[in-house]
């Protein structure tokens, strides 16, 4: 029985090249499976007519938009998931969703073996081997890029020699990775570091100088999911569709940095993630409202720890499956409305209400109605600053 190998397919031209490539160094069949996670670009069914007509024996598309949205972004919104403070950690979910669906394409083809287009360099390859081997150890991992070194012009020559039909002249001066949470760009003229982004770099985002008109928007969740904008019914997907569209318009989102890569490098990458954003900034704040304080500073060290064992590809490991039942136990009482203006490239939190608030204005306020007996504080502090005093005192001593 002749071998079989999944390919993770894009339709570009290094994984187009990849069908023919594995065939001729393996002698296995490639299945090519495309997935769909809001990348935009090309119609699924171009994309799957592309592989079959570059040599795969079978060709397999899913929309698995909503089954992004709502099984991996979802939770990145309830962690309040950014990696190094910053990065929303859009390519990053979108590797364990796609590797889903290369194993259950390698089961149901009795593949041997699982491709994808990686180089040795970044982070992704780490994402789809750890993610297969979570699901699949029986499984085994090639990356023709990286195993067979596989350079571009390579991949030009053999696409051209086998008359793949696939254009090989076009190239973009950027690296780009994208779907519905986000937009990652690196490479050309960015990797010199003092180097500014220009405007072309983006495409999720407009100009957050430019002049323009504020727009206002009130974010419902119910237990620390998106429900609602302004008050019409959403679903994730929904919910972060349409805050790219809006939060993009006013420049939100937009992440320059240089951030420390699994592989040991450090690399400066740029991101657009408007909905991410303005979705975790108002998520954030809701916590604030909602949240007993000891469990909220214990989660923003779950968070921190949650978003390193994501980028790091360990989505299916038993320590961030165990964090998962704390973050969803941590958001049961997160539910309420956040007013957002969003304007100038910022997501500016200027309300909040919520059934579940642990906010009381009356022992909040200053003014006539206090009810928060203020003699108490004097000798709550004498106990609370007690262990530093007899320290003090006895280094004062020394």
């Amino acid at each position: 029985m002749t071998e079989r190998v999944v390919l993770a397919y894009s339709g570009g031209l290094d994984t187009s090249v990849c069908i023919g490539w594995i065939a001729e160094e393996t002698g296995a069949e490639v299945i090519a499976v495309a997935v769909d996670v809001g990348q935009g670009g090309e119609d699924l069914d171009v994309i799957r007519k592309r592989a079959l007509a570059c040599g795969a024996v079978e060709a397999e598309v899913a929309d698995a938009r909503d089954e992004f949205a709502e099984e991996y972004c979802l939770p990145a919104i309830k962690a309040n998931a950014l990696y190094m403070d910053r990065y929303p950690l859009v390519s990053a979910l979108s590797r364990p969703a796609i590797v889903k669906h290369l194993v259950a394409a390698a089961r149901k083809h009795g593949a041997t073996t699982v491709a994808h287009g990686c180089t040795g360099k970044g982070n992704d390859q780490v994402r789809f081997e750890a993610g297969i081997s979570s699901l699949a150890p029986e499984l085994r991992c090639i990356a023709p890029v990286r195993d067979y070194a596989m350079t571009r012009d390579a991949a030009i020559a053999f696409a051209e020699d086998k008359g793949l039909p696939i254009a090989t002249t076009k190239k973009s001066p950027y690296s780009i990775d994208q779907n519905v949470f986000g937009r990652a760009v690196e490479t050309g003229f960015l990797e010199d570091i003092w180097n500014a982004p220009i405007e072309d770099v983006y495409d999720y985002t407009r100009n957050p100088a430019a002049a323009r008109e504020a727009d206002e928007v009130v974010i419902t969740f119910d237990k620390g999911v998106p429900v609602a904008l302004d008050g019409r019914p959403v679903t994730v997907l929904q919910a972060i569709q349409q805050l790219n569209e809006r939060a993009g318009a006013q420049g939100v989102g937009r992440i320059d940095m240089v951030e420390d890569r699994l592989v040991g490098i450090k690399s400066r990458e740029v991101y657009e993630a408007p909905g991410a954003i303005a979705l975790i900034t108002a998520h954030q704040e809701l916590e604030n409202v909602t949240v007993e304080r000891e469990l909220a500073r214990y989660k923003r060290q779950v968070e921190q720890r949650w978003s390193e064992l994501v980028y790091d590809g360990l989505w299916f490991s038993p320590l961030k499956r165990a964090l998962d039942g704390f973050v969803e136990e941590a958001n049961e009482h997160v539910s309420g409305d956040i007013r957002m203006t969003l304007h100038g490239g910022r997501a500016t939190v200027t309300g909040r209400r919520s059934h579940t608030s642990l906010y009381d204005f009356n022992l909040a306020t200053y003014d006539t109605g206090d009810t928060f007996d203020q003699s108490m504080s004097r000798g709550f502090i004498e106990i609370f600053g007690m262990s530093s005093k007899i320290a003090a005192k006895r280094d004062l001593a020394q």
